[in-house]
C-alpha cells in the first residue's frame, strides 16, 4: 500500500513526520530547498510504506546532494522512522513486547525455544542465547540476527524509562555481555573444521572478513534497536537533537576527533574541485569592466543614435599574488594544514602562491608544495621538515614576523595579498606589530584568519586586536565552510 492509498486520517501523521524530518535535516546542515522537499513528498507516494529500504533511498535520492552528507541523513532517518509501533515503548522492567511477532516466531522456529510465558526467548539461558547467536552468524541468518539483537538489548542493556543515559552506554553494556571477539574466534575454528582441506592465507582472510561483516551488521542491528527504544522513551525531537552531528564542512578544525579529521580529509578533495570551477567561472564573468561611454556613443550611430549595444572597458585580467604566513604550532596546526591544502588546490586562480610557516622561527615551504602531485603528503613534509623552532617551540609571532620582514619584506608589492593564519596567542612575547603596519603599506591587502571563536579573541595571551589595526580584515575561520567562503571572495 502506497502513501496515496492511505486513508486521510493516516496520511496526516506521515506528512507531519516527513515535515519534521526535513526540518531536522536542515538543522543538521543539509541544504534542503522547498523544491526538494516537494520532490521527496511526491517520491514517497510511489513507494510502499512497508518497504523501509525503498522508502529510505527514495528520500535520499531527492534530499541528499553530496556523498559526505549521507551519514547525517541516515542518522536522522533512523531517528524519525525507527519506531514501528507501540511495542517499542520501554517497560518499567526494561523489557518490551514484540508486537510484530518477529522475535518470538523467528527464534521459536529457528531455535526450538519454548514459547510460553514471556515470549519465545524469555526462557532461554545466556548460554542458549549465545549458541543461537553463533548459529545465526554461522549461517548468515539476518532475520534471526535481528530478533537476537532485540533480545540482547532487552536482556543486557538495562534500559530504564526516563534515565538520562546516552545510547553509547547501552551499546557498550550489551556488547560486553555478548563477547563478539570470542564468537569470531569460534566461528573461524568451526569454519576450519568444516572445510575439506586447509585454508590458504587468502581463503582464511576472506572467511574472516565475511564473519566480521556479519558481526558488524549484528552490531548495527543492536544500535538501531537501542535507538528505537530511546526514541520511544524520549521522543523523536529530543533524540534528533542528541544525535545531531555537524557535517564535515561544519566540523571545528581545533576540536575535531580522529574520525572527524578523516571525514574532513575526504571532503576536502571534492570541495577543491568545486571551488576551483566556481572561481574560474567568477573570474570569466567578472572581466567586464565599467561602461565605455565614448565607444557606446560611437557604435550607436549605426542604430540611428540609439545606444542599443552598450560597450564596456575590458580590464586586463590580473590574478593576485598570495603570500601565506601560517602558525603551525599544536593548537592551530590542523587549521593551517587544511588552509594550505585548499589554497594550493586552487593555486591556478592566483599568479603565485608562496607559503611560510612558523612557530617561534619562520621558514619558507613553497618548495614542498609547488607542483606537488599529492598535496597531503607535501603538507606532511611541511609539518615534519620545516625549520620553525628558534628557542623553545612556543608561538612567538613577534619574532616570526621579524624574520619574515627581514628576509622577504622587499618582495612584497602592490599586487601581493598577505594571509596570516593563526590564533594570535603570543605567549606574552613582544608583538612587533609595527612590522604588520609596514607590510600593510606595501601590500595590496592583508587578511588575518583565526580558527578561534570571536568570543575568545583578545583573551588571555591573544593580542589579535593589536594586529587587527594593521589588517584589511580579520575573519573567524573555524571550519571548511567558512574557509571556502573566504577563498571564494579572495579572487
Amino acid at each position: 500500500m502506497t502513501v496515496t492509498e492511505q486513508p486521510a486520517a493516516r496520511r496526516t501523521p506521515l506528512l507531519d513526520l516527513l515535515n519534521g524530518f526535513v526540518v531536522e535535516l536542515r538543522a543538521a546542515g543539509l541544504p534542503v530547498s522547498l523544491t526538494e522537499n516537494l520532490d521527496a513528498m511526491e517520491a514517497v507516494t510511489h513507494i510502499p510504506i512497508d518497504d523501509r529500504e525503498a522508502f529510505k533511498f527514495a528520500l535520499g535520492a531527492t534530499l541528499v546532494k553530496h556523498q559526505a552528507h549521507w551519514r547525517a541523513f541516515e542518522v536522522v532517518f533512523e531517528v524519525y522512522f525507527s519506531i514501528r509501533g507501540p511495542e517499542y515503548a520501554i517497560a518499567s522492567d526494561g523489557g518490551a513486547d514484540d508486537g510484530d511477532g518477529e522475535s518470538e516466531d523467528g527464534i521459536g522456529q529457528e531455535g526450538g525455544a519454548p514459547s510460553g510465558g514471556g515470549g519465545g526467548t524469555a526462557a532461554l539461558s545466556p548460554e542458549e542465547l549465545a549458541e543461537m547467536l553463533f548459529r545465526a552468524l554461522m549461517n548468515g541468518n539476518d532475520s534471526l540476527l535481528r530478533a537476537l539483537a532485540r533480545q540482547a538489548v532487552v536482556r543486557y542493556a538495562g534500559m530504564e524509562p526516563g534515565r538520562p543515559v546516552g545510547g553509547t552506554y547501552y551499546l557498550y553494556r550489551t556488547l560486553r555481555n555478548l563477547d563478539l571477539d570470542g564468537v569470531l574466534d569460534r566461528l573461524m575454528e568451526a569454519s576450519r573444521d568444516g572445510a575439506p582441506g586447509d585454508y590458504t592465507t587468502l581463503e582464511e582472510r576472506l572467511e574472516r572478513d565475511e564473519f566480521r561483516d556479519r558481526i558488524e551488521r549484528f552490531k548495527q542491528e543492536i544500535e538501531s534497536e537501542i535507538r528505537r527504544r530511546l526514541v520511544a522513551d524520549r521522543g523523536v525531537d529530543a533524540m534528533a537533537r542528541t544525535l545531531r552531528k555537524p557535517l564535515p564542512e561544519d566540523v571545528d578544525f581545533m576540536h575535531a576527533s580522529r574520525e572527524e579529521m578523516a571525514n574532513l580529509r575526504r571532503a576536502l578533495y571534492p570541495l577543491t574541485r568545486k571551488l576551483a570551477a566556481r572561481l574560474a567561472r567568477k573570474r570569466k564573468h567578472g572581466r567586464r569592466g565599467p561602461l565605455d561611454f565614448r565607444s557606446t556613443m560611437r557604435h550607436s550611430l549605426s542604430y540611428g543614435g540609439v545606444p542599443a549595444e552598450p560597450k564596456f572597458r575590458h580590464p586586463r585580467p590580473s590574478k593576485p599574488e598570495i603570500m601565506v604566513v601560517a602558525d603551525i604550532s599544536g593548537s592551530v596546526a590542523a587549521f593551517a594544514r587544511f588552509t594550505l591544502h585548499l589554497l594550493y588546490a586552487v593555486s591556478n586562480q592566483f599568479s603565485k602562491v608562496r607559503s611560510f610557516v612558523f612557530i617561534d622561527g619562520l621558514d619558507e615551504v613553497t618548495r614542498f608544495l609547488e607542483g606537488a602531485e599529492d598535496i597531503g603528503e607535501a603538507v606532511h613534509r611541511v609539518n615534519t621538515e620545516a625549520d620553525v623552532v628558534w628557542v623553545d617551540g612556543h608561538s612567538d609571532y613577534g619574532h616570526a614576523f621579524g624574520v619574515f620582514w627581514e628576509r622577504y619584506g622587499r618582495e612584497i608589492g602592490p599586487r601581493t595579498t598577505v594571509l596570516i593564519l593563526g590564533d594570535a596567542r603570543n605567549n606574552y612575547h613582544a608583538s612587533q606589530s609595527w612590522i604588520l603596519k609596514e607590510v600593510e603599506h606595501k601590500a595590496r591587502k592583508v587578511f588575518w584568519l583565526n580558527p578561534e571563536p570571536r568570543a575568545y579573541w583578545d583573551t588571555g595571551d591573544s593580542i589579535l586586536g593589536e594586529y587587527a589595526n594593521h589588517c584589511d580584515g580579520t575573519y573567524e575561520v573555524r571550519n571548511l565552510r567558512q574557509l571556502e567562503g573566504f577563498v571564494e571572495n579572495l579572487v
